[in-house]
Formats: C-alpha cells, sequence, structure tokens
C-alpha cells in the first residue's frame, strides 16, 4: 500500500479578507447649560469611571470644547449618545480616525 499523496492547497487570495470594522466614538460637546461638577457626576455614573478619569473627561469637554468619552461598536455607541441625551447632555456618534 503506498502512502497517500500530499494535498496541495491554493494560497489564500489576500483581496478577500475581511477589513477589522473601524470602531465609533461618543463625543460629548461643550454646552454653556450643564455645570462641570454634573458632567463628571454623568460620567462616572453612566460609564462607571473614577472620579478622576470623569474629571479630566470633562475638562476636556470645558477646555478643548469636546471629549471623547467611549468607544465601541455603533450600536453601543447609539447608546451611549441617548443616555447623555437622557442627562442632558449633548453627545454625538462618528467612526474613529484611522
Amino acid at each position: 500500500m503506498s502512502a497517500p499523496s500530499p494535498i496541495e492547497l491554493d494560497d489564500p487570495v489576500t483581496d478577500d479578507l475581511t477589513v477589522l470594522a473601524t470602531p465609533w466614538v461618543t463625543i460629548v460637546w461643550n454646552d454653556p447649560v450643564n455645570l462641570m461638577s454634573y458632567v463628571s457626576f454623568v460620567f462616572v455614573k453612566h460609564f462607571g469611571y473614577s472620579k478622576k478619569k470623569a474629571e479630566k473627561l470633562m475638562l476636556e469637554v470645558h477646555n478643548d470644547g469636546r471629549s471623547v468619552v467611549s468607544t465601541g461598536t455603533r450600536e453601543e455607541m447609539e447608546r451611549d449618545v441617548q443616555a447623555m441625551h437622557e442627562y442632558g447632555l449633548w453627545a454625538t456618534l462618528q467612526q474613529a480616525d484611522a
């Protein structure tokens, strides 16, 4: 009995590889209505951030006019944006920069 002959496989076609989806981000924008302490409170309450991280993000919102506060799938970011609106904050989502 002879040994089975090896099977030759074609090289994979790299053009057909799936590119990982670019993550989405939630951006909170500065507004003239909400107190800085309230914005920090929301970040702690909703995202579970430490007080230090929440204050850092709040200062980005205050000083830079905006801050990326969460990253994930589009659906997750839509939920975060909706939650920010429910807290009275101005928030949007967009695809993260590659």
